[in-house]
């Protein structure tokens, strides 16, 4: 089995751990746990990779961000992610994502 590798420009940014919890009523940020991961719950079924651009989709909207800035670099497959963010300090995403929790 061979990893497929990507080269990235150096651009900065930040990068988010998130645990999805799938087939959720609507798409919310529900909290953030000890370690700064983000709890978010999601309409899509986690069996296809719908979840995925649904994840992206939705984060790019909260952080007010193009989705091209917004990747999933580990996690494909599971509910637990990590996400880059291109462009956006820690600080200002750790905000955005603290005004859009209900």
């Amino acid at each position: 089995m061979s990893r497929k590798y990507e080269l990235h420009s150096g651009q900065r940014g930040s990068a988010l751990g998130v645990r999805i919890t799938p087939r959720a009523s609507r798409n919310q940020i529900v909290g953030v746990l000890n370690d700064s991961t983000i709890k978010i719950h999601l309409v899509s079924d986690p069996s296809n990779e719908e979840i995925n651009v649904e994840l992206l989709s939705y984060l790019a909207d909260v952080l007010g961000v193009p989705k091209s800035r917004v990747e999933i670099v580990a996690g494909e497959n599971g509910r637990d992610k990590l996400v880059s963010v291109l462009d956006m300090d820690v600080e200002t995403a750790h905000q955005r994502i603290l005004a859009h929790m209900e």
